[in-house]
């Protein structure tokens, strides 16, 4: 165990529960580094999480259940955060769900569930949590887009995640705007393949192929990959980025 000391401030961090996640692949990466966590998930698994990663790197970690969508428990929440832990400086959205289904065969429910989490969810915790930041003068917040909003879909995800990631990205650049006088900065990360559940469960060896099809690199993003950006945009030095969003997709898109 490392005896860190949360010098770095906390980080908000949704999504975190999944242990093949991106949000557990960069709470464990910024733990590593002296980041105390607070960890919102609606997976009561969360709440181990924190604790096993607490415990691990020797930083204050709390994790709390919640919907993110939901203002009161978002609330209940970051209220024990602000009281047990460092103040925030570092919120990063990466909870989201994905939909395969093409928009013919699709429905409104399906529509509404996911734009609540995706795009709602980032508004309700940004909603939450920068204001304090603005009150201190300082705060990084990046949330996840994606490549299938850049082109319109993508191998697994289809009109309904797409539309979800371009309100994401579309909020993140005005609020990027409104935030920055006061010292906090707003980015997207907008990921290609990576392998994580959120593609349907793990990209076996049969699905692999159609995959790297349109991977110029050759190979699978990992959660290691996207979480080493995050890490740089919520850091202090990161400073002078905002309002953009920052492509990692292995060649999907260029440009």
């Amino acid at each position: 165990m490392t005896e860190n000391t949360g010098r770095r401030g906390t980080a908000v961090i949704t999504g975190a529960a999944s242990e093949r996640g991106i949000g557990r692949a960069l709470a464990n990466r910024l733990a590593a580094t002296g980041w105390s966590l607070g960890l919102l998930d609606i997976d009561p698994d969360v709440e181990q999480a924190a604790a096993d990663l607490g415990a691990e790197h020797g930083v204050p970690a709390l994790g709390a259940v919640a919907d993110i969508a939901d203002p009161t428990t978002v609330d209940a929440a970051v209220r024990v955060f602000e009281a047990e832990l460092p103040p925030v400086a570092a919120l990063v959205n990466s909870a989201g769900v994905s939909s395969p289904v093409s928009f013919l065969d699709t429905d409104l429910a399906t529509w509404e569930r996911v734009m609540r989490i995706n795009a709602t969810g980032t508004w309700v915790v940004s909603k939450r949590v920068v204001p304090g930041m603005v009150e201190r003068g300082y705060g990084r917040v990046v949330s996840l887009g994606s490549t299938a909003m850049q082109n319109g879909g993508g191998t697994y995800s289809k009109s309904t995640y797409a539309a979800s990631k371009g309100a994401i990205e579309a909020f993140s650049r005005a609020l990027a705007l409104e935030v920055a006088p006061h010292g906090v900065t707003v980015n997207v990360v907008a990921p290609a393949t990576i392998d994580t559940d959120i593609m349907g469960g793990p990209i076996t060896d049969d699905r692999r192929p159609a995959f790297l099809a349109q991977l110029p690199v050759g190979r699978l993003g990992t959660t290691r990959d996207v979480a080493a950006l995050i890490e740089f945009l919520v850091g202090e030095e990161a400073g002078y980025i905002t309002g953009a969003t920052h492509n990692i997709n292995g060649g999907l898109r260029i440009g």
